[in-house]
């Protein structure tokens, strides 16, 4: 089963040089044991474009769909055989990045 792994993101910066190399370090096991499927790191909020077009017309904003302290700056999705060994990895992963993660299943 594949789950995302979301780091929730609380500071004014992103990963510090110690963070990124520990980061590089989990990938690297994430990979060579096979839970890998894809990951990335995100811009900050400020970057964001948000888009809704339910309306009659399209509406795009700047800036992210929800002013909060806390945001969404990376993500691994992982392949894992069940919902114990996603949480053991996402609790490496939280220790790695120095972030909360979150886990959710793929439906």
């Amino acid at each position: 089963m594949q789950y995302l792994l979301s780091v929730i993101h609380d500071r004014p910066s992103l990963a510090v040089p110690e963070e990124q190399a520990a980061i590089d370090v989990f990938n690297d096991r994430l990979q060579t044991e096979g839970y890998w499927v894809f990951a990335g790191g995100l811009g900050m909020p400020d970057t964001a474009t948000v888009i809704d077009n339910r309306g009659d017309e399209p509406l795009i904003t700047d800036g992210p769909f929800v002013e909060s302290k806390e945001f969404l700056a990376g993500f691994w999705i992982i392949e894992a055989p069940d919902l114990d060994v996603a949480l053991a990895l996402a609790t490496e992963g939280s220790r790695a990045c120095n972030r909360k993660v979150e886990v959710r299943p793929f439906l």
